[in-house]
């Protein structure tokens, strides 16, 4: 069962709107009041129009200025409308790109087992799903949630003024409203947070059967995978059209509530009017001012439902955004780049270790192989001496100051690269901002890249990554690997990094990697033991322990467990 990410509760996902509103106090201010003013010109209309009725009534044809106050109420009320409604979108745009900015930082420094723990799908579908509902409310519900709350209190106040009595018919559809909003809300809030989980739960299957989907059909999973995005496919749309049938009871009883109102409106006028208490035109402005609430209490309940969508979503970004960052302290720079594990164990679940009391020491300027059958712990001692990951057990130094208080120094390239959207320039950049032209074409010469980068279309300013140029797998791994000749750690360690490579281009993979390594402190995963053959020394993880350890020469000598991984090596390549 997966520990899916926090959510935040109620409380405190109304606490984090008023932190992100209150930078922009003034803004949210002038939006009030603009919109103030034109929804309480607006609401000139219904009176103006019951006195064009009085006119008429008492035989009157001059109703010309009447006809021109209405003119200029709708182009007062227009005009405000719209300056309103652009200050209110600002200021819901600035509070969602703050809160978009604040959830990217601290889901980047989010430990990397807490994510696995929870799942890819659910942390994808809230960058994703999540920030879009948001972001659709802020630019459509949330104007015309402002404008709305405002015509509705005006236009109490202005059928208090024609006549307090046409009060009573308004109150008698209260009461079916607040019962309506409270049985949506209840249930509404609890439907679409289990709509937002399952959906993510949807992702991460669709991601594990697709990410994974040699191996499913190399041991004929195929149709149980299919089994479970099909279930999981089935619980979302269950949920979405368990939605759709609460959001149908729902505008069910808002027509009740206004046939009870208008019905009570037109009777309570009739017998005002009957008695000489009030005017025809007194009781049209009533009947239009209740009629007129019609839209905006519809638009508001009906935006109900985009409020309870978008404030689960809320509730879910502000959870991780709460995340605490991870301590930074006092780094020292380490004397030099050696690197020691003391002890080191490691386990992703209690009782089922992975890694046991591995002693080791890279010299600095060492290049050591790590080697073993899969499953042996190769990757995980990887990422415990790159940081990735904490040891459960034991100690990693670096020049001799614990890994977690040196400055960063340790840099981890897999076989998994990601060639980020935008020019090949910014992409390279990433390691080092400042680094000039001629220090981006030394970098990927190192590796053996200038060639083909100078060759595209726009040379560094050629546009990479999704809805770019094409990289190959061979490219993709050569731009990781200038990234971390311009970064310049003291310690870099490739897990696998020519892996995916293929048979054409692993050789010069290999060149390119060793070529990156010159001058650091360099441990190599190794899937191809010609990596190892040429390493300063090779360490064999089996079972998650240190068995061999020797130069390559040496433990072909020894005939132990790296012989036998050599001889197997050499057999599939002869």
């Amino acid at each position: 069962m997966r520990e899916l990410l926090a959510t935040a509760s109620a409380a405190r996902t109304w606490a984090a709107v008023g932190e992100l509103v209150r930078p922009r106090r003034g803004l949210a201010w002038a939006a009030f009041l603009v919109l103030f003013a034109g929804t309480a010109v607006g609401l000139l209309t219904a009176p103006v129009l019951g006195r064009v009725v009085d006119v008429v009534a008492t035989g009157s044809a001059d109703i010309t200025w009447l006809v021109v106050v209405l003119a200029l109420v709708a182009a007062a009320q227009g005009t405000s409308t719209a300056f309103g409604t652009s200050l209110v979108a600002r200021l819901g745009e600035g509070a969602l790109a703050d809160l978009r900015e604040r959830f990217v930082e601290r889901a980047l420094h989010l430990p990397l087992e807490r994510v696995e723990e929870a799942g890819a799908g659910d942390l994808t579908s809230r960058v994703t799903r999540d920030v879009q509902v948001i972001a659709d409310a802020v630019r459509t519900a949330l104007p015309v949630m402002a404008r709305s709350a405002l015509t509705i209190g005006l236009t109490v106040v202005g059928i208090a003024v024609l006549d307090w009595r046409f009060l009573v018919p308004v109150l008698l559809a209260l009461p079916v409203h607040v019962h309506t909003v409270r049985w949506y809300g209840g249930r509404a809030v609890r439907l679409y947070a289990a709509q937002r989980v399952a959906v993510g739960v949807q992702q991460q299957q669709l991601l594990d059967s697709i990410g994974g989907a040699t191996t499913v059909r190399a041991f004929g999973l195929a149709d149980e995978h299919v089994a479970r995005v099909g279930a999981r496919s089935r619980a979302a749309v269950d949920l979405a059209l368990r939605g759709i049938r609460l959001l149908t009871s729902f505008y069910g009883r808002l027509n009740l509530a206004e046939f009870i109102g208008l019905a009570g409106v037109l009777v309570t006028g009739f017998l005002l009017v009957g008695d000489g208490s009030a005017s025809i035109g007194t009781a049209t402005a009533a009947a239009l001012y209740f009629h007129g609430l019609f839209n905006p209490v519809n638009a508001a309940l009906a935006l109900a439902d985009d409020a309870q969508a978008a404030t689960a979503s809320l509730s879910r970004l502000v959870g991780v955004a709460d995340e605490p960052l991870p301590p930074t302290g006092d780094r020292v720079r380490p004397a030099d780049s050696a690197v020691k594990l003391a002890g080191v164990g490691h386990a992703y679940a209690p009782g089922h270790p992975v890694l046991r009391d591995v002693d080791l020491e890279l010299s600095a300027g060492e290049r050591v192989a790590l080697v073993g059958a899969s499953g042996a712990g190769k990757t995980t001692l990887a990422k415990l001496v790159a940081g990735v990951h904490e040891p459960t057990s034991g100690g990693i130094s670096v020049g001799g100051v614990d890994l977690g208080s040196v400055v960063r120094s340790v840099a981890l390239i897999t076989q998994e690269v990601h060639v980020f959207a935008g020019p090949l320039a910014d992409d390279l950049r990433l390691a080092r901002p400042s680094a000039t032209d001629e220090q981006l074409a030394d970098a990927l010469d190192r590796v053996g890249a200038l060639g083909w980068a100078t060759a595209l279309p726009r040379g560094l300013g050629t546009v990479v990554g999704e809805g770019g140029h094409r990289l190959t797998v061979a490219q993709a791994q050569q731009l990781a690997l200038a990234r971390l000749v311009l970064a310049d750690p003291p310690v870099a360690i490739l897990d696998e990094a020519t892996a995916d490579a293929g048979s054409a281009g692993a050789r010069e993979l290999e060149a390119a990697a060793a070529r990156a390594l010159d001058g650091r402190t360099g441990l190599l995963v190794a899937h191809r033991l010609t990596q190892a053959a040429t390493a300063d020394r090779v360490v064999v993880l089996e079972a998650g322990r240190v068995v061999e350890t020797g130069t390559h020469d040496e433990l072909l000598a020894a005939g132990g467990r790296y012989a036998e991984l050599w001889a197997a090596w050499s057999g599939m390549r002869s």
